[in-house]
């Protein structure tokens, strides 16, 4: 059973889950997987802890962690990019193994046996804990992020889509990726699971360079929870 420690946002939280249905290889009802979610909005805002301006978040993380663990979870995703700052900190306190989204995206990344440059869609919280730079440089990958200027506006349009303002959000967005593209970005994350809500319909030459990290998450918890390869997984997506 998939423990899906959620809330971080809301809505963020249900687009996962739908990316997991659309991902899972089923015919029937009994061919998806089974989930329980604890959409745990009290945890304190992620990013504010990271700057030093917040309170922390790992004491309601872990307790939504609990009640993940208590409900029959055998595997744990959390639909927050700017959480997983504290993924050590969590699988340290239980044995359920939680995928972690960045090694999603390096996996996806490892199929395609090229080195691109990733540019960063992300929250201050994100880019400032170094969460996909440090992981994705492990891995070979390097990583572009945006200037002061243009990392405001993207925290703006993060704040839209959580206010349900996806329109307005969505031109920042595109506008901020189209200058990462420009800077030589062959791939841009949307690592923030509020963008992909912005930036699903962006049908251009810059939307083909979009990395979803909420669905390559999604793949990666099909791809556990059923033991089945990759490329099945990617064949469904």
């Amino acid at each position: 059973m998939l423990g899906i420690l959620g809330g971080m946002g809301p809505m963020a939280t249900v687009d996962f889950m739908g990316k997991i249905v659309r991902n899972t290889p089923a015919s029937c009802d009994q061919d998806h997987i089974q989930m329980v979610v604890c959409s745990a909005t009290n945890v304190p805002d992620r990013t504010a802890a990271i700057l030093g301006q917040g309170s922390d978040p790992l004491p309601a993380m872990l307790n939504a962690l609990r009640r993940l663990e208590l409900s029959g979870a055998t595997r744990i995703a959390i639909p927050c990019n700017t959480a997983h700052h504290w993924h050590g900190a969590l699988q340290a306190e239980t044995s359920v193994p939680i995928i972690h989204i960045v090694d999603a995206v390096a996996d996806a990344l490892a199929e395609q046996r090229t080195t691109p440059t990733i540019g960063l869609l992300a929250t201050d919280g994100t880019i400032q804990a170094g969460i996909y730079q440090q992981r994705l440089a492990e891995r070979g990958y390097a990583c572009v992020v945006p200037d002061a200027k243009a990392q405001a506006e993207i925290m703006r349009a993060i704040r839209l889509v959580k206010a349900g303002h996806t329109g307005s959000a969505s031109d920042i967005l595109g506008r901020e990726a189209k200058t990462l593209a420009a800077r030589g970005c062959s791939h841009i994350a949307m690592a923030c699971t509020e963008i992909p809500l912005a930036l699903a319909v962006l049908d251009n030459d810059v939307g083909a360079a979009l990395l979803d990290p909420t669905d390559l998450l999604a793949q990666a918890c099909v791809r556990s929870c059923l033991a089945i390869p990759q490329d099945v997984v990617q064949q469904v997506a």
